[in-house]
Order: structure tokens, then C-alpha cells, then sequence
């Protein structure tokens, strides 16, 4: 049923925004200026929650999030081109009221706009590779251990929060919400889409080579 796909997507993806600002305003709060400590507490939380909302929401609607998992499940025609456009906007909103939800639960402005500056060639470098390995991460557990994806997902997030440059947004519905909070996880609205950019590079160039490396299922050859 079309609308329950939509609302899973929905629910998860507004409850993964309200994770990522809620627990970095939280983690901040309590870091008393210590900006590993606060990455560390936004780190867990995204992961746990991550692992959770795919458990829970992946047999409603596969559990994307991010239009970049929807971008690679299009390309290799696993969804319509229909409903992966409904997907990207339902996406899009609900990642905005994720972000206004955690501003309400912490009482601060409920509409604000990043003021971390994020740019620059390591920046969009990083963004590529958290974005291909987060695909290929999925794309590779899917036909290895479909049952684990959940858990993978959150791993591989966690990993990337401090391997890569960018504290590994990897997800373009992420950037754009991420732009509306001035706090510890905000990205200013003017570099968010040379994120996005490398992103969507990142998710094609995963599926790509997944659709090479991952064909038929077998190994060598």
C-alpha cells in the first residue's frame, strides 16, 4: 500500500533528524566545550537509531531515508521511477520536521539556519566516500545478509562519523534539513550543495560498481 510506504519513510526519516540535531544539541550541552565528547554522543545515537528505524520500518517500505539509497534502488530498477520521486519528497519534509522537532524538545528557535561552514575539496571528498560506502555497505548486505543490513548501516555510519571529514552526512535529505539548525550538527545553507553533489556522485558511483562487483551473486569468476 502506497500511503504505508510513504509514512514509514516519513516516520523513519523525521525520527532519524530528530535523533541527529536532538542528540547533538544534547551532546553539546553536556561536552562542556569538548567537541570529541560531543561527537562521540551525536555518534551512538545516530547509529542505535539507525539500526532501529531500518529493523522496525524496512518491511513497510525498505527503510531508505535518504534519496540517495532511493537514487541507487532506481538505477537498478528496483523502484519506479514514481515512487522514487515520492519518496525523495516525503524525505525531504519530513528530515525539516525532524529538525524542527528536536529545536521543540530543547526549546530553542524553531527556525534557524546552520552557520558552520563545511566546504572545500576534503569536505566534498569525504561526502563521495561516505555516501559510496554507506550504498555499497547496503547494496553488499543485502545479497550477502539481508537480516543485517540494519545492523551494517549503523555501523558503517557510526565509522564514518570519524574516518571521514565531513562527519559523514551521506544523505542528501540530511544536508538540506541540517542547513536549518544552528547548532553542533548545522551545516550552513551555502555549502550544502556541493555536499549534496558529491553525495549523489558517491551513491552512482557505488551502484555502479556494486552492479558489476555484486552480478549474479558470484564469487570470482
Amino acid at each position: 500500500m502506497l500511503a504505508r510506504k510513504l509514512i514509514a519513510e516519513a516516520l523513519g526519516t523525521m525520527l532519524l533528524l530528530a535523533t541527529v540535531v536532538g542528540s547533538g544539541i544534547m551532546a553539546e550541552n553536556l561536552a562542556a566545550g569538548n567537541d570529541a565528547i560531543a561527537l562521540l554522543g551525536n555518534t551512538l545515537a545516530t547509529g542505535a537509531i539507525l539500526a532501529v528505524l531500518i529493523t522496525a520500518l524496512g518491511p513497510l517500505s525498505g527503510a531508505h531515508f535518504n534519496p540517495a539509497v532511493t537514487l541507487a534502488f532506481l538505477i537498478r530498477r528496483q523502484i519506479g521511477a514514481g515512487l522514487a520521486a515520492a519518496y525523495i519528497a516525503v524525505q525531504l519534509v519530513a528530515a525539516l520536521a525532524g529538525v524542527a522537532l528536536a529545536h521543540l524538545m530543547f526549546e530553542v528557535e524553531v527556525v534557524q539556519f546552520g552557520a558552520q561552514a563545511r566546504t572545500g575539496a576534503g569536505q566534498w571528498l569525504a561526502e563521495a566516500v561516505a555516501t559510496f560506502g554507506l550504498v555499497a555497505t547496503i547494496l553488499a548486505t543485502l545479497q550477502a545478509r539481508p537480516g543485517a543490513v540494519a545492523a551494517m548501516v549503523g555501523l558503517y555510519i557510526s565509522a564514518g562519523y570519524w574516518f571521514t571529514a565531513s562527519t559523514s552526512f551521506a544523505n542528501p535529505a540530511v544536508t538540506v534539513a541540517r542547513s536549518f539548525t544552528d547548532t553542533f550538527s548545522g551545516i550552513a545553507p551555502a555549502d550544502a550543495p556541493a555536499f549534496i553533489v558529491a553525495q549523489l556522485v558517491g551513491a552512482v558511483l557505488a551502484t555502479t560498481l556494486c552492479g558489476w562487483l555484486l552480478r549474479d551473486g558470484a564469487a570470482g569468476g
